[in-house]
């Protein structure tokens, strides 16, 4: 059930986003549509609330529910950025809004877009460690937590992974290419 909660959730978040943006741009009521954008919060409290009473209820810790806190989680540190990210597009594709800001290529400019995007990364990562903590300590030490503690593990490498990414780009920022002034020609 709650696999299942949780696809219903990410078609949930799409269609809200949908509705939203098109109450905002295509019915010209952006402030019913900013409000459908408020409701996606939701999603994630019912799902957080329907993974408690499972584990509350005596379900074994497994897969799924760590995949419910790591859901949530990403939601936490990536639903805005994505909502913004596509805002911006149905903006400039459908409403005349201008076209959207590509992310920068070259050297330090790069370095702080990326380590931009690594906080949001770390930030989901953060939340869902910190959801499977709590978790654990919900199950208490009765249950088998083996599986959330893996996905814990699985969040720290994805903080590492982001750190060495955007360190990468700050250690050895991307030049721009010398003979780019006469290609556009």
């Amino acid at each position: 059930m709650i696999v299942t909660l949780i696809v219903l959730c990410e078609v949930g978040f799409w269609v809200l986003l949908a509705a939203g943006l098109a109450l905002r741009y295509v019915a010209k009521k952006p402030r019913l549509g900013a409000a459908v954008l408020l409701c996606e919060p939701l999603l994630e409290v019912v799902l957080l609330v329907v993974t408690a009473i499972d584990l509350k209820n005596g379900a074994e810790p497994g897969l799924r529910h760590g995949l419910a806190a790591v859901y949530i989680g990403f939601t936490v540190g990536l639903g805005h950025s994505t909502v913004k990210w596509v805002d911006a597009r149905v903006a400039h594709r459908f409403a005349g809004g201008p076209p959207p800001v590509k992310p920068p290529k070259y050297g330090m400019a790069r370095a702080a877009h990326e380590w931009r995007t690594a906080a949001r990364w770390i930030v989901a990562a953060l939340t869902a460690a910190a959801l499977l903590q709590a978790a654990v300590w919900y199950v208490g030490g009765d249950g088998d937590t083996g599986s959330l503690r893996m996905w814990q593990q699985k969040m720290l490498w994805l903080i590492g992974i982001n750190l060495v990414i955007a360190a990468g780009y700050t250690l050895f920022p991307k030049q721009e290419p010398k003979d780019r002034v006469g290609a556009g020609r």
